[in-house]
């Protein structure tokens, strides 16, 4: 069943998505600039920073599956004004942890809500948003993305320069308890997946039955390959650029907001126009061009320090456009590929796969790279040959799902 909303509405639904999915984003994304500092701060090596990233991202899939059991029982709504505030509460004890080893608790606390508060907005915007409609709504939820790297990070990396690096956290949980208000008063009770069930069917399902049906799927599990492709193709480079541009580059710390802000600034004004192009072309199609380019922008970011600062300006903004944007028509083919009946438990578990291969990703790239007597990064380049692997299995994948509403083409 699918709730029907006036434009209005729907205006408001998207914004609040938007903004929740901002301080999830913004809450994983801070890690990464604030690598340089940590490693120094705690006397870690770039394994050990990669294990603080993955931490997050591991326990995100972790809640994921858990998640997966219950999902559907409950309204969205009810669900996401209870994790979200939990969530709030984990970037508070980031904002106050002293040492690397309550860092990693208080992070693995973050991923435990906020994994699961991703996959409800997108659960959402699938849900509500009609197919024909679906790119350019998933294009404004994906703009917290941008708007996270555009206004989010630099601002986070001024108050980390200014304050220590705990401020930012602490306006993360500042956010959350803004941003609930605005969440209760804003969204639709969203129980039409409830009525859909019938609730005694729904009272009386065995938990695992319903888990069983998402995962014996063979077109969910085409759209599970999909997606973690798709994502382990950005993070086997993302969370080391600004490592590898203050190791390799040259790049000041004062700089490196300067390569979030240009990256979000281009990501801010192409997701719209993807969002159009891919209701307008296809997803499928849309996603398959942007995989196939994604390549070049991922190597040529990890053999970029012999550049000018504004080439590699060029080079990172470049990457954040086609990883992005190949987020947005993915989303969507993703979305369509599951069974309205139990779309909520597949879009958790799914979010759940994309938690785990970003952590993989990290995990292995932190593992592939090492440094030289000279401090430089090495074998950041086979990074990137990995992630561009991993965007060419994509793009095979991208062809292969069977959509359950209209045509991506």
């Amino acid at each position: 069943m699918t709730t029907h909303l006036t434009p209005r509405r729907e205006r408001w639904l998207l914004l609040t998505l938007s903004s929740i999915q901002f301080t999830s984003v913004l809450d994983f994304m801070i890690m990464m600039p604030l690598g340089p500092q940590l490693s120094q701060l705690f006397g870690i090596s770039t394994g050990q920073f990669g294990l603080l990233v993955s931490a997050y991202t591991f326990s995100a899939g972790l809640s994921g599956l858990i998640a997966a059991t219950y999902i559907d029982r409950f309204g969205r709504k009810r669900m996401l004004l209870t994790l979200y505030p939990l969530f709030g509460l984990a970037a508070l004890c980031c904002s106050l942890a002293p040492t690397y080893a309550l860092l990693m608790l208080a992070r693995i606390a973050s991923g435990f809500f906020g994994g699961v508060l991703m996959a409800m907005s997108q659960t959402i915007v699938a849900e509500v948003i009609p197919y024909e409609r679906r790119g350019r709504a998933m294009g404004v939820v994906m703009t917290s993305f941008s708007v996270a790297t555009v206004a989010g990070v630099p601002l986070a990396l001024f108050l980390a320069a200014h304050f220590s690096w705990h401020a930012p956290f602490l306006a993360i949980a500042m956010m959350v308890g803004v941003l609930m208000v605005g969440a209760w008063k804003t969204l639709p009770s969203l129980k039409g997946h409830l009525a859909a069930d019938g609730s005694h069917e729904q009272a009386s399902a065995s938990i695992w039955g319903g888990l069983r049906e998402v995962l014996t799927d063979p077109n969910h599990l085409k759209a599970f390959a999909l997606s973690s492709t798709m994502v382990f193709a950005g993070f086997a480079v993302i969370p080391y650029i600004t490592l590898y541009l203050q190791a390799n580059a040259g790049f000041r710390a004062d700089q490196i907001p300067y390569v979030y802000l240009c990256g979000g600034v281009c990501t801010l004004i192409s997701a719209r126009f993807v969002g159009h192009w891919s209701d307008r072309s296809g997803k499928a199609y849309v996603f398959r061009r942007l995989a196939l380019l994604m390549p070049i922008p991922l190597l040529a970011m990890t053999l970029s320090q012999a550049l000018p600062m504004w080439a590699v300006l060029v080079v990172s903004s470049f990457l954040f456009v086609v990883m992005s944007g190949r987020m947005i028509p993915g989303m969507a083919l993703i979305g369509a590929a599951a069974d309205p009946r139990r779309r909520g438990s597949f879009m958790t578990l799914n979010s759940a796969v994309q938690s785990l291969a970003m952590g993989l990703a990290a995990l292995v790239g932190g593992q592939i790279l090492s440094r030289d007597v000279q401090g430089h990064l090495q074998n950041y380049w086979a990074a990137g040959l990995l992630g561009a692997f991993a965007s060419g299995l994509s793009f095979i994948l991208a062809k292969r799902l069977r959509l359950h509403s209209g045509s991506a083409h």
